[in-house]
């Protein structure tokens, strides 16, 4: 194999391992979009007296799914294999992911605010006004997670790509390069 085409290869095992933690990511972070909800699941309103420590929590666990995001983004790009064709376009997909992730606790964040000055709307007006505010800035940060969550997925099946391209290389190689002809044979004569 030509030496720039190997060093193209992240390694296999580098591979698998980076994927398996997207993968992991990727679940929880749609998990948590799933899971958290601000709406009352029989009526489908905001609640009366939605709980502040509830959507706090779900900023505070935002940013630390945000934050392992970051971390993996930073890791792989101080890492040998980011500057690959298949490591720069895994990196682009972290970096939309840490992007994306990093709006989601903000997001939360509002819609926890904006659930203390509910109670005491001065009329039904203005707490319409305050409930729609918390349901738009609730389903963005939602939103958010879905986002980074599918570029996460993205950046696996980059990486699940370049595993098909190395067995690919594996297979040909060997037909690629022409065995040595026999040595003459020093008996026939």
């Amino acid at each position: 194999m030509e030496p720039d085409l190997q060093r193209e290869l992240i390694p296999r095992a580098d591979v698998l391992h980076l994927i398996h933690s997207l993968d992991h990511l990727k679940i929880t972070f749609l998990g948590a979009a799933k899971q958290w909800q601000l709406l009352d699941a029989d009526t489908g309103d905001v609640p009366a007296e939605p709980s502040y420590t509830e959507l706090l929590q779900h900023a505070a666990d935002a940013q630390d799914l945000s934050r392992d995001i970051v971390q993996l983004a930073a890791n792989f790009a101080r890492g040998p294999h980011s500057t690959t064709r298949a490591g720069r376009a895994v990196l682009a997909r972290l970096a939309t992911a840490a992007t994306m992730s990093s709006h989601a606790a903000p997001r939360f964040s509002e819609t926890a605010e904006t659930s203390l000055s509910l109670p005491h709307a001065a009329s039904p007006t203005a707490r319409r006004d305050r409930a729609n505010s918390m349901v738009i800035d609730h389903a963005s940060a939602r939103a958010y997670l879905r986002r980074a969550s599918q570029a996460l997925g993205e950046a696996a099946k980059e990486l699940r790509a370049h595993l098909d391209f190395q067995r690919f290389l594996s297979e040909v190689a060997p037909r690629a390069v022409p065995a040595p002809p026999p040595a003459p044979s020093s008996r026939h004569r």
